[in-house]
């Protein structure tokens, strides 16, 4: 067995934290923006959405041209990191309305693709045994920088949108100098196979494997559109209930808390299995969308406490759909049946938030979300075969 410093996992999970904080940091501040910039409504959806398809066109091309193979992973983590983070910077030196906004929030999304994928290569250079728990703790190290930019925010309720852009740009930039300084290429970094988009259509031929892929895709309908909205979510609750509420504040403790799921998620897995996990969190995810309109008249504790349970559930079974495809997917094409899945997946989420801010339009907030429950339902009907043979199995 190779003996691993001790430093190794603590600094891959604070890199991956810093670096993914840069996702959702325009989020926090666009209360701001749109009183600054004049921005609509709708520039919430096309915000979110143009970071997803910077991620899926980054994710594509990344694999394309294997990048993380030709290059150390970890110089191209430190490369991206620096660069997401310039990118993101863009909206304090640059920016001056949507069109711009989109752009450089296209590019961080670009070069997320060398930090989230890349971290995950990097832990399994050094992991072997035990890395569906690595990768649980990283996937809520995500979790927690996808929230953070909510904390600076809710830290000074008038602190200077300006600010928070710049201390997340630090923050990412200084991940990926740990990166580069304290982490070695792993004793188990294996070179991966060209993509081969022949991997699309064992997607749709294999059984299990399509299982496991539709049930990622109906949790990723779900997922990040939860996470664009729970600040609008509770804008309207505080409006409705006239309580005196944190935004921002219960925006990040909602999304943070599921990187308890992801970590805890990666515990139970080991005695009752991924497809386990992932079943029954997807299922209480649907759930709470069929919750949310009856919550909105629940007091404040019962409200805030749903709200964490479904940030909980919504990403915890994240980590456990990629074991999953990893699982179930030929060996020689697990590189690039991941990425397919994963930017399907993430072109999903444009889709689904897109519909969403159209809904807002026409129905109440409380409404809107009532209707993502199809996600869940088309996930967990895929994924019942797979569940039912694992769980044989495991027995």
């Amino acid at each position: 067995m190779v003996k691993k410093p001790s430093r190794i996992l603590p600094v891959i999970i604070f890199s991956q934290f810093a670096g993914t904080s840069l996702w959702f940091a325009s989020n926090a501040i666009l209360g701001d923006l749109q009183g600054q910039w004049g921005l609509g409504t709708a520039s919430l959806s096309h915000m979110t959405s143009a970071v997803q398809f910077g991620f899926i066109v980054g994710t594509l091309l990344f694999a394309f041209f294997t990048v993380a193979d030709r290059y150390s992973p970890r110089k191209v983590y430190f490369a991206c990191s620096w660069l997401g983070a310039l990118a993101n910077l863009g909206l304090y030196l640059l920016a001056d309305g949507l069109a711009s906004l989109l752009i450089f929030r296209f590019m961080t999304g670009f070069f997320l693709a060398g930090i989230y994928p890349v971290g995950m290569k990097i832990a399994a250079g050094w992991y072997r045994q035990g890395l569906g728990l690595a990768l649980g703790w990283l996937v809520g190290a995500l979790v927690v920088g996808t929230a953070f930019p909510h904390l600076i925010k809710c830290l000074n309720r008038s602190l200077p949108w300006e600010i928070v852009i710049i201390s997340v740009s630090i923050i990412s930039a200084a991940g990926g100098c740990l990166i580069r300084l304290l982490v070695p290429d792993g004793p188990y970094l294996v070179k991966g196979t060209r993509f081969n988009p022949r991997a699309l259509a064992v997607i749709f031929r294999s059984r299990d494997l399509r299982s496991a892929s539709f049930g990622y895709f109906g949790h990723m309908w779900e997922l990040y559109t939860v996470w664009a909205f729970i600040p609008l979510l509770l804008g309207h609750y505080v409006l409705a209930s006239r309580q005196a509420l944190n935004v921002s504040w219960w925006s990040f403790v909602a999304i943070a808390a599921g990187g308890l799921g992801c970590v805890a998620g990666g515990l139970v897995s080991k005695r009752f299995g991924s497809a386990a996990v992932a079943f029954f969190q997807l299922l209480s995810s649907g759930i709470c969308c069929l919750l949310t309109p009856l919550m909105f008249h629940a007091p404040p504790g019962v409200f805030l406490s749903f709200l964490i349970f479904w940030g909980i559930v919504v990403v915890g079974d994240s980590p456990q759909f990629s074991a999953l495809t990893a699982k179930t997917a030929p060996p020689e094409l697990i590189g690039s049946a991941l990425t397919i899945v994963t930017s399907i997946g993430f072109s999903i989420t444009i889709i689904s938030i897109q519909f969403t801010n159209y809904l807002v339009g026409w129905l109440s907030i409380q409404t809107v979300f009532f209707f993502l429950v199809s996600g869940p339902v088309v996930g967990l009907t895929f994924l019942w075969p797979l569940f039912k043979d694992l769980q044989k199995r495991h027995v």
